[in-house]
């Protein structure tokens, strides 16, 4: 059986900081090292999204790629749908590739909602005829009717990846290759999305799938490639990679510690630690359900700035439970902090909230004005223990990440 996809040894570098140069004639370039004699080039940071990627996917497989912000996915899909060349490696693909990468990917705005179905048909490689057969069913499955004739430009973000779906998935490409573009989508075009890459599948096509929902990966891809700081660190059955990306065999790591020069932030802030602990101030990787907890970020001030934080909470299926702001604390948020100062903010997690699971806290530090933001991607993990007092005569187990104590009263009617 032929491949569909060989990918052998496949590099990707970038260069951090540094001015890309602009085309010119060989008499710029001749004038422009004369106007500086022996002038040194600063030697920028070299910086490998993807490190010696190989791996095979054979026709009619779905392959799911997980990993953490900025492991590499992106890059490797762009690769492969020949936006972006590789520094090392190379890459064969078997027939028609179609993809989406983001919201309007190969969308010209000035074009209307036909056009473009066309104009994406074309750079497909399909006949017109072939477009034609396809193209109610694309406008139907986009829920694009009345605004066909429309310039794309006058789209909502929702219209733009629906029709952008649409097209990629139903002209027939013998490769579909998908980001993780469905978040921008309601709830139930994403499961209309997902019933049609399952049905693409059964087709006998091939699909690369990137998405954070673990939820997902595991129902649609049979095989699941875990990549780490650009490199593959896992490749099996879906469900197994899974685990291991959630950390399902591992202890879950409570507490966060860093020392200069090594602690991470932005131009305003650095953050020193950030732990889960209970009401008495001990850390814990353990909490019970039903007690109040406390996740706490203590950090200096680089540079005088007004800054915030959320907390976003993920199950162990990679779903977001809930996230918070620090927008509505009452003592300092909004007000300069002095540089050279040490805080220490603290968010409540509520008993009577969660579910007994293990759960993952992604840390995100902005200035007040949202501006210079980082995130630390799921950097603390903490298991909810069920410690029977809710249950009352139940002894099932509970569906869903939360499970908060909800009054209930029954009166004569």
């Amino acid at each position: 059986m032929n491949t569909a996809i060989r990918v052998a040894r496949l590099g990707k570098q970038y260069t951090l900081g540094a001015r890309q140069p602009r085309y010119g004639s060989l008499r710029d370039s001749l004038m422009q090292a004369l106007r500086r004699p022996g002038r040194r080039e600063a030697v920028a940071n070299k910086f490998w999204a993807l490190s010696d990627v190989s791996f095979e996917v054979q026709p009619g497989e779905v392959v799911g790629i997980i990993g953490r912000n900025g492991a590499g996915k992106s890059t490797l899909l762009k690769i492969l749908s020949r936006i972006t060349e590789p520094t090392l490696g190379n890459i064969e693909l078997r027939g028609r590739v179609g993809s989406l990468l983001e919201v309007g990917t190969g969308f010209h705005p000035e074009l209307t909602g036909r056009e473009n179905v066309y104009l994406n048909g074309a750079i497909l490689g399909m006949r017109r005829r072939e477009i034609d057969r396809k193209f109610d069913e694309i406008v139907a499955f986009a829920e694009v009717e009345k605004f066909i004739d429309t310039p794309a430009k006058h789209y909502s973000s929702g219209m733009y990846m629906r029709l952008a779906f649409a097209v990629a998935a139903h002209l027939e490409p013998e490769i579909l290759i998908v980001d993780e573009v469905l978040a921008v989508g309601d709830i139930s075009f994403q499961k209309k999305c997902l019933g049609k890459m399952s049905e693409v599948a059964k087709q006998g096509r091939t699909i690369l799938f990137v998405s954070h929902n673990m939820t997902a990966i595991r129902s649609l891809c049979q095989r699941t490639i875990l990549l780490e700081h650009g490199r593959i660190v896992a490749d099996g059955e879906a469900v197994e990679v899974v685990k291991r990306y959630l950390g399902a065999n591992q202890e879950p790591i409570s507490q966060r510690l860093w020392k200069p020069p090594e602690q991470p932030g932005n131009h305003s802030v650095r953050i020193s630690s950030l732990t889960l602990k209970k009401n008495d101030g001990n850390p814990t990787s353990s909490v019970n359900i039903s007690e109040d907890a406390q996740i706490e970020i203590c950090y200096d001030i680089v540079q005088d700035a007004q800054i915030g934080f959320a907390l976003t909470l993920f199950d162990a299926d990679g779903a977001c439970v809930f996230s918070s702001l620090s927008n509505r604390e009452p003592n300092y948020y909004g007000k300069p902090l002095p540089r050279g100062s040490a805080y220490v903010t603290r968010c409540c997690l509520y008993g009577n909230l969660l579910n007994a699971g293990r759960f993952f806290v992604t840390l995100a530090g902005f200035a007040s004005n949202r501006s210079d933001l980082f995130l630390l991607d799921q950097v603390i993990s903490f298991d909810a223990v069920d410690d029977g007092r809710l249950s009352g005569d139940y002894y099932g187990a509970y569906g869903g990440p939360i499970r908060p104590d909800l009054q209930w009263e029954t009166v004569p009617a």
